[in-house]
């Protein structure tokens, strides 16, 4: 008919694929509801609606780097526009600003090939690689507050002009905490954590993490550390390293 576009129906096949994400997203939300999960910020955006998941092919494939980068400079997107807003009616009201709510942005690989720590985090940088690759090309500013250079103390990855921590979680990793039965690589802005501090509630959400992982874990997670100390990139993958470990990721932008 004129004026009408046909297309295919679903194949069973892709429709049982999107059954079993959809199974594959509740576990996930089920493991961070679990009452032993030491994240309290990811229970809160789950309670509130903010932790959005994406479940993706497979972490040693960049299969999906062009669709979890769309989400990234979105989700960039909607938060710089959120801060926009409460920036605008906190100086028109005269009230204090209430910053965006928490959020987290999860992305989970529904492939699982067998990895120990080292190969995970061998697969974490490469898709981060990638996807900073893409931000250049794109020519996106790189977020001012975080500096471009893994080795610096305030390093922090940029996606579409925000800042970002990963936290990387999989089968086989030391840390309770950071153990889900697919790679996960959940994305946190690096504003909201200095909203918090702004506010005077970032150093109550810390101890309440520690406290709950120590409980978790029986001991505290040597790789921890505050932003600034030193570099955080030794922090995504979740595997313990040393003085010695060089961070297997470089940003153009770090030259400019």
């Amino acid at each position: 008919m004129r004026g009408q576009t046909i297309t295919s129906l679903p194949n069973a096949e892709s429709v049982a694929e999107q059954a079993d994400d959809a199974v594959l997203a509740r576990a996930f939300e089920d493991h961070v509801r679990d009452a032993e999960f030491p994240c309290v910020g990811a229970k809160s955006a789950l309670a509130r609606g903010t932790l959005q998941t994406v479940v993706c092919h497979d972490l040693t494939s960049g299969w999906d780097d062009l669709r979890i980068h769309r989400e990234l400079l979105n989700w960039s997107s909607d938060y710089a526009d959120e801060l926009k807003d409460a920036e605008e009616f906190a100086e028109t009201s005269g009230r204090p600003m209430t910053p965006p709510q928490f959020r987290s942005l999860a992305f989970i690989f529904r492939n699982a090939p067998a990895m120990q720590e080292a190969e995970f985090e061998k697969h974490l940088w490469t898709r981060l690689q990638s996807l900073a690759d893409k931000d250049v090309w794109l020519e996106q500013d790189y977020d001012d507050t975080v500096s471009p250079d893994p080795d610096d103390p305030h390093f922090g990855l940029s996606f579409g002009g925000q800042a970002y921590f990963v936290v990387g979680m999989h089968a086989a990793a030391s840390r309770p905490a950071r153990r889900f039965q697919r790679p996960v690589l959940v994305f946190n802005l690096h504003d909201q954590f200095e909203q918090l501090r702004t506010m005077g509630r970032y150093e109550r959400l810390r101890s309440a993490i520690l406290d709950r992982d120590v409980a978790l874990a029986g001991d505290v997670n040597p790789m921890l550390a505050r932003h600034g100390e030193r570099s955080e990139a030794a922090q995504y993958s979740g595997r313990k390293v040393g003085g010695e470990w060089q961070c297997p990721f470089s940003d153009k932008r770090a030259d400019t």
